[in-house]
């Protein structure tokens, strides 16, 4: 069975999501996401949106994108205007989804 994990996500005004990624310290883009609410409300604040999502889906959504790494639970506050800090654990991810321009979701983003 496929790890369900909390991936944090940004509403547009016509309703699309978008998930958020983040930065390693070289600069490489990496994949976020929780395995609780209270790691994503520490990490990223209480007003963070968020949806449950499998890895292996999470990973086919970011492939496209160039970004082959997902975080789990980076552990520290993440300020939006910076990149993440050194992540506790990063898990490299591989993927046969087919190339697309842009990564969208559909559904209802969750509060905590």
């Amino acid at each position: 069975m496929d790890r369900i994990l909390l991936v944090p996500v940004q509403a547009s005004r016509t309703g699309a999501l978008a998930v958020r990624t983040g930065r390693l310290p070289s600069g490489e883009r990496v994949g976020l996401a929780f395995t609780s609410e209270s790691a994503v409300a520490q990490t990223l604040g209480a007003s963070q949106q968020w949806i449950r999502l499998a890895a292996r889906a999470l990973a086919e959504l970011l492939s496209p994108l160039g970004v082959d790494q997902i975080t789990v639970d980076p552990g520290r506050p993440i300020d939006p205007a910076y990149a993440p800090r050194t992540p506790i654990a990063t898990a490299k991810v591989s993927s046969t989804a087919p190339m697309a321009t842009k990564a969208t979701l559909t559904g209802q983003p969750r509060r905590p």
